[in-house]
C-alpha cells in the first residue's frame, strides 16, 4: 500500500522572518521562504504547528506567526502537547481537521517520548497513509523524530567510535531512513554514517539548513531549497569491524556511497533511482 499522504523534512533554520540563511547572499538559486510555502496548497488550508519539542514555545509561535502571515497563510495555529495531555478529545479532533501538522525544532527526545505510543501519532499515520494531500512536516528535531529509527545523541568527533551513538524508536512513519539535521554546519556525517552502518536497509538522510525532501507516495523524494542534502547508503559496504569492535575503539567502513542532492534533485527511496535538476547549467 502507497500512502496517500506526504512527509516534509527539513534541515533546520529555513528561511524565516528574522533569520537569514547563510546561502541567501551567495546563492543564485535562493528563493526566499521556498520550503515553508510547501506547507499548504491553499493560503486557507488548516496547518497545526506542535511545539512538543521545545522549551520555549511562545518563541516559537511568535517566529511562525510572523513567517507564516508574510507567506499569506490565514488559518493556522499552535499545539504546545504535554504528557498528560496526549489523549484528549480537543487535541484529536485539532489534528483530525488539519491538512498539514508541523513539528517545530527542538530536542527529538521530547517528541519521542510524548508522542511514540500515543493515539495522536496513530492519527497521523491513519491520515499519512489514506487522505490525499494531507502533509506530515518538521524541521531540526521535528524532522529526526519521523522515521522508525531516530539518533538521540552522538559524538560528533574525529572518529567514529563504538557506543558513541545512542539510537532509539521514532514516530515510524518512514522505515528505510534515519534522518539528521543541521547536517553540513555542525559536522555531523559521522554520526550519521555510524546509523546507517548499524542500519544497512536505512538511507542516511543528511540535511543542510534552509533544506528539505519533501517524500511523496513513501519513497519518491525531491529536495527543496537552498542548501543540500547528503544521502548515505551502507547497502554495498564491504569491510567492517561493526560487528567486533571493543567499546572505544574505532570503527571503519569500506564502500559507504553518497549521493549529494539539491534544489530539485529528485530520489526514488525504494529503487536508488536519481535524477539531476537543470537550474544553473550551461
Amino acid at each position: 500500500m502507497t500512502p496517500k499522504g506526504q512527509l516534509l523534512i527539513i534541515g533546520g533554520k529555513e528561511d524565516k522572518a528574522g533569520k537569514d540563511p547563510e546561502m541567501k547572499k551567495d546563492n543564485n538559486n535562493f528563493t526566499p521562504h521556498e520550503i515553508l510555502k510547501l506547507l499548504a496548497k491553499s493560503k486557507d488550508d488548516r496547518i497545526e504547528v506542535i511545539t512538543a519539542a521545545t522549551t520555549d514555545p511562545e518563541s516559537m509561535r511568535k517566529t511562525y506567526t510572523e513567517t507564516f502571515k508574510e507567506i499569506g497563510y490565514t488559518n493556522f495555529d499552535f499545539l504546545d502537547i504535554c504528557d498528560d495531555q496526549i489523549h484528549t478529545d480537543y487535541h484529536l479532533k485539532r489534528v483530525e481537521a488539519a491538512q498539514t501538522v508541523f513539528f517545530t525544532g527542538g530536542d527529538q527526545n521530547r517528541i519521542c517520548n510524548t508522542l511514540q505510543q500515543s493515539v495522536l501519532t496513530d492519527l497521523l499515520k491513519e491520515k499519512y497513509w489514506n487522505e490525499e494531500n494531507f502533509m506530515i512536516a518538521g524541521t531540526s528535531a521535528g524532522a529526526m523524530c519521523m522515521p522508525k529509527i531516530v539518533i538521540l545523541d552522538a559524538i560528533n568527533g574525529e572518529a567514529i567510535l563504538e557506543h558513541d551513538i545512542e539510537l532509539n524508536l521514532g514516530l515510524g512513519l518512514i522505515h528505510n531512513c534515519i534522518i539528521d539535521t543541521h547536517f553540513v554546519h555542525r559536522a555531523r556525517f559521522g554520526r550519521l554514517a555510524h546509523a546507517v552502518i548499524l542500519n544497512q536497509d536505512c538511507w542516511g538522510v543528511g540535511l543542510g539548513e534552509d533544506t528539505a525532501l519533501l517524500i511523496e507516495q513513501g519513497s519518491k523524494a525531491t529536495c527543496r531549497g537552498s542548501g543540500m542534502v547528503w544521502m548515505l547508503s551502507a547497502a554495498e559496504i564491504g569491510k567492517t569491524n561493526t560487528r567486533n569492535v571493543k567499546k572505544g575503539f574505532p570503527i571503519y567502513a569500506e564502500n559507504l556511497k553518497v549521493h549529494i542532492l539539491t534544489d530539485q534533485c529528485k530520489i526514488d527511496l525504494n529503487n536508488n533511482q536519481f535524477e539531476g535538476a537543470c537550474s544553473g547549467e550551461i
